[in-house]
């Protein structure tokens, strides 16, 4: 019995485009799968019927042949689908790639994208000041670049990379293993689709060389230890055209000689005379501003009490506000008396009379009690 036309099987115009073509063998297939027709061996016929036309049609170069010698073109080769029959199911993974193929992140059979290049990493160290007050700065950064004497091809000049004759521009190769088609990455050309037959000298094929570039970066103010900056496409060159990948920059703040920093909040420790803590007073603190914050001291400060300073510490990210900056006092014990200091001293601790050392008589009377506890 003579084989029926291509073209017939899938009832479509010897003239019609490759996306029709899909289109009417999809709709066949579909109608005809044995999962849809269990038992019915005219559906599975038809079916096969349906895998053959499409295994010749879908491919320019097989399409070709049948149109000039028909079916006399596959004779000697066992036919173009036929030896597979159902059981290599060819023709359903088309139709599973042709559903799913996008949704999934397939290619569709179209010609492989060249590589993206790799995303690099550049790891910036930068004072409290720059942190506080944002700063621009030039970095340096090794990566590569589209080499400029093939425009990033790989090709030397006159010429062009040539399609990969073993996956025909997919980068991709189609194994059938029982119901499955295994798919993997074309040894031939790595995945890229495309050949260089006289490569270039300057990249070696590559399409990409190394150098050092010189990216102005701005640094925002109020970023914090551990915080990245992303600029998109300042990575590595794609390989032969391939896009390029994306710069993070990771900031580490650097820890300061006066202040330190929480967050938004910023700490300082200030020691103050002992004649201040008792007596009251105005102190002149630094802020990271470059300006002097006054702070009044009470009377009776204690190392350790804390004074806010409201707008002091550091700015939000993308914000008019900011922090708050914290004083924490430290009452500092005088050294290197003079005689007549110390008889002052002395003078001072005989008038004490009264409740003069409240944390300290607190203390040891909680000793006492504690002792008292002991011997019972």
């Amino acid at each position: 019995m003579a084989k029926r036309d291509y073209y017939e099987i899938l009832e479509v115009d010897s003239t019609a485009e490759a996306a029709a073509i899909k289109s009417a063998y999809r709709k066949k297939a579909m109608q005809y799968h044995p999962d849809r027709n269990p038992g019915d061996a005219k559906a599975e016929a038809a079916f096969k019927e349906v895998n053959e036309a499409y295994e010749v049609l879908k491919d320019p170069q097989k399409r070709s042949a049948y149109d000039q010698y028909g079916h006399a073109a596959f004779e000697n080769g066992g036919g173009p689908g036929g030896a597979r029959g159902f059981g290599g199911m060819g023709g359903f993974s088309d139709i599973f790639e042709d559903l799913f193929g996008d949704f999934m992140g397939g290619q569709g059979g179209g010609r492989a994208r060249a590589p993206r290049g790799a995303d690099l990493r550049y790891n910036l160290e930068i004072s409290l000041e720059d942190a506080y007050h944002g700063k621009k700065m030039e970095l340096k950064i090794p990566t590569t670049a589209p080499c400029e004497s093939c425009d990033g091809s790989g090709a030397e000049a006159g010429s062009e990379p040539a399609t990969c004759e073993s996956c025909h521009g997919a980068g991709k190769i189609r194994a059938q293993q029982g119901f499955f088609t295994i798919e993997r990455t074309c040894p031939t050309c790595q995945g890229q689709g495309q050949v260089i037959k006289n490569p270039c000298k300057t990249c070696r094929g590559q399409g990409r060389v190394h150098r050092e570039k010189t990216l102005s970066v701005n640094i925002p103010a109020g970023v914090d230890d551990g915080n990245r900056i992303r600029l998109s496409g300042e990575g590595e060159a794609g390989m032969r055209g391939g896009a390029p990948g994306d710069l993070y920059i990771f900031l580490t703040v650097q820890d300061h000689r006066i202040f330190q920093r929480d967050g938004q909040n910023i700490h300082c420790r200030v020691p103050i005379p002992l004649t201040t803590a008792a007596l009251g007073g105005d102190i002149e603190v630094p802020t990271l501003d470059g300006a002097k914050a006054k702070v009044s001291i009470t009377a009776g400060t204690q190392s350790g009490r804390k004074f806010r300073l409201r707008g002091k510490g550091m700015p939000v990210m993308n914000s008019h506000s900011h922090g708050d900056m914290y004083i924490h006092t430290i009452v500092e014990t005088p050294v290197n008396l003079t005689k007549r200091q110390k008889e002052l001293l002395k003078e001072f601790e005989a008038e004490g009379k009264g409740s003069h050392s409240p944390e300290s008589e607190g203390f040891f009377a909680r000793v006492k009690d504690f002792l008292a506890d002991l011997k019972d």
